[in-house]
């Protein structure tokens, strides 16, 4: 007797594609929607762990394209330091899809937004990336002038390149009662200064987890017709809650929605894809072994063996790039 599991290849069952190969054994975990070769310009953005991503990227000789890159009297390790080279623009972690939506309309004018920015003891800080400065700036104007060119940066990044890879990182955020901004972190924590009145607690829900990136690719897509996506989900677990769960559990309920979002995403949009570096990294069979000792900082084997699924699987469904002259980014331009 037939049925529709008798044909199915040995990749369907659980036994023959994981409890018999082992976490090393593992293979064709993902099939591609589209090629990724070493001509495509790729931008990176998202929460800390697109920062590999970019890096592995640059380091095999594919074009990660650095949209603002440092001045050029800055050493590399001062530029990391103030958010240069780090994603493709000066963003900053950009942790939630609502904070990607922030960006892009704010580079494209799509609405007209109300802004604030913190002022501390006579140092200036920009709430949607107050780290990139480390002592803040000196004036109001050289932080809007920094911030016109982080936007620019960011219409270039959305027009020229092929590819825009987004990791999603968190769904809980700090935002503001009176002009709706969406916070990079809670205030308080490390600029600005909390106040109950004005700064509110949210966990976005699934519903608006994906309509803020159905939103976000929207703009993506009408700025750049030929603009493939790939999404990916961060492995790292929050380093603190304010949603009043055991940090363990919100953890888990902030990467299902951000997981099954992504997902979603996938299946609607031909042009969005879904590469699974979060299973590859969390997923039981590999026991934990990509984590420092402190259970949440991905180990560089981790990154490697992440890389090399992705790799291995677009060389499987397209072929392996052919060798050849590569727009390699130049020390100044690649992530450091």
């Amino acid at each position: 007797m037939t049925h529709p599991y008798s044909d199915l290849g040995p990749e369907a069952y659980w036994k023959t594609a994981v409890a018999d190969k082992g976490a090393f054994g593992l293979s064709e975990l993902w099939t591609p929607k589209f090629k990724v070769r070493k001509t495509d310009k790729i931008v990176t953005f998202g929460s800390c762990f697109a920062q590999h991503f970019g890096r592995a990227l640059a380091s095999r000789g594919y074009a990660w394209h650095n949209c603002e890159p440092a001045p050029p009297y800055l050493p590399q390790e001062t530029a990391r330091d103030y958010g240069y080279g780090v994603f493709s623009v000066r963003t900053g972690n950009i942790y939630t899809p609502a904070m990607l939506l922030q960006w892009l309309q704010r580079a494209f004018d799509e609405v007209e937004t109300q802004d604030e920015i913190w002022n501390e003891d006579g140092r200036w800080y920009d709430p949607l990336r107050p780290a990139i400065e480390p002592n803040g700036f000196a004036s109001e104007e050289e932080l809007w002038e920094a911030r016109d060119r982080s936007l620019a940066a960011m219409r270039r990044a959305v027009t020229e390149a092929n590819i825009f890879v987004f990791t999603l990182g968190l769904t809980e955020c700090w935002r503001s009662t009176e002009t709706g901004l969406e916070y990079a972190i809670c205030p308080g924590t490390a600029a600005g200064t909390f106040d109950p009145e004005k700064h509110q607690f949210m966990n976005t829900s699934q519903r608006m987890t994906l309509r803020y990136m159905e939103n976000a690719i929207r703009i993506l897509r009408r700025r750049n017709r030929r603009l493939r996506i790939l999404l990916t989900v961060s492995p790292v677990p929050l380093t603190a809650t304010a949603s009043g769960q055991h940090v363990m559990v919100a953890t888990q309920y902030s990467k299902s929605v951000l997981r099954a979002t992504a997902g979603i995403l996938a299946q609607e949009f031909p042009a969005v894809d879904y590469f699974p570096s979060f299973e590859i990294i969390t997923h039981p069979i590999f026991r934990g072994m990509f984590f420092a000792p402190n259970m949440r900082s991905v180990e560089p084997e981790g990154v490697n063996t992440v890389m090399g699924h992705f790799f291995a699987d677009q060389a499987r469904v397209f072929g392996a790039e052919k060798s050849g002259p590569v727009a390699v980014p130049s020390p100044e331009e690649a992530p450091l």
